[in-house]
């Protein structure tokens, strides 16, 4: 598993590229997701009166079998919600190294919340275990932060995590007094790739942040879920973070529109993810693992073609084709609804050229 290719603030493109494989986040809304966003109809959300933003929530909180749910700008704000929400300053949660929260929310939780964050290491598909959690636990002791969290994550990197080990860390969280917090920004692949429901991938958990941007072709925006009181918790904190929207049904209807059309095709970037990683695996001098392309993630590294120099990466030859791939080792490439066969194809011949040999 990797984390190092994904997108860097501060390192943007000079254009908009016409094949970009960095992130499911880099999706444009399409024209009827377009239309179905000028129509929605709208409120002060800050009031609970955005019609649009109230349906979402419902929506989300039924589809993941939750009391309750709330409409938020981002991923980051979920997550940090959440954690806030379970957490008082100067309390611990436990969480894989490799997990958002604590490698990709520029530590948020700590920052802002005075939380405390112990990692454990994750395996190299993210999974972490019941016994990693239980050792983790802290001791009734003064010179510790007090352990009041675990914090969950699926998928890892395109990797579906088990669910037995979920459930199994679910059960020892409870045992040992402590809540449950999923970060399920791409569930709805896990769902897709277990051929489980997303409530049932979630079910013992006490609340669960889902994105709408990620894969699903959203332009914005992540729901949390739980309890009625937790909810009704996180919204206070919302507020206090500034994530207090007012017309922004506008948002909600997009993630309304992903949820309706964009799930069951997830299934098509599985496969196309599968036979990018196929097809490469055709191209001397690259390899991939085929068993580790579970959903829409493939991780490859691209060494220099023969006498080739540092400034001349395939990642450099690419862009000059349209092509956008992260320029690290190994490179993380992502399928969204974007890409097509033929986007794949393309690329495909691309990176056969730089490989030839001249």
């Amino acid at each position: 598993m990797n984390t190092s290719s994904y997108p860097v603030a501060g390192q943007s493109l000079d254009k908009t590229p016409d094949i970009d494989f960095r992130s499911d986040t880099v999706t444009k809304p399409s024209t009827a997701m377009r239309q179905f966003m000028s129509e929605a109809a709208v409120g002060d959300d800050v009031y609970g009166e955005d019609p649009s933003i109230n349906a979402l929530q419902l929506k989300v909180a039924t589809l993941l079998n939750k009391e309750a749910a709330l409409f938020v700008p981002s991923g980051t704000m979920s997550n940090l919600l959440a954690l806030m929400s379970h957490c008082q300053r100067g309390e611990e949660i436990i969480i894989g190294d490799q997990y958002h929260i604590c490698s990709h929310e520029a530590g948020g939780a700590s920052v802002l919340g005075s939380i405390v964050m112990q990692s454990i290491n994750t395996s190299a598909k993210g999974y972490i275990t019941a016994g990693q959690v239980a050792a983790a636990i802290r001791p009734d002791d003064a010179h510790f932060a007090k352990s009041k969290l675990v914090c969950l994550e699926n998928t890892v990197s395109g990797f579906v995590q088990p669910q037995a080990e979920l459930e199994a860390i679910t059960i020892l969280a409870r045992e040992n007094n402590l809540k449950v917090h999923m970060d399920g920004a791409r569930l709805m692949h896990a769902a897709i790739k277990t051929d489980c429901s997303p409530a049932d991938l979630c079910k013992n958990v006490d609340s669960v942040s889902l994105c709408l941007s990620k894969g699903l072709g959203a332009p914005a925006g992540s729901v949390l879920s739980g309890s009625s009181s937790f909810i009704a918790g996180a919204s206070r904190l919302r507020k206090m973070l500034g994530g207090g929207m007012r017309q922004a049904g506008i948002l909600a209807a997009a993630g309304i529109y992903a949820l309706d059309n964009n799930v069951q095709r997830l299934q098509q970037d599985h496969q196309l993810a599968y036979y990018f990683a196929t097809e490469l695996n055709k191209i001397a001098p690259l390899s991939v693992d085929l068993a580790s392309v579970e959903t829409n993630m493939l991780f490859v590294n691209f060494p220099l073609a023969q006498g080739k120099t540092a400034e001349q990466s395939l990642a450099k030859f690419l862009i000059n084709s349209g092509i956008c791939l992260g320029d690290t080792a190994p490179c993380r490439i992502v399928v969204h609804l974007d890409i097509s066969r033929q986007d794949v194809d393309k690329t495909l011949a691309a990176i056969t050229e730089y490989y030839r040999e001249r």
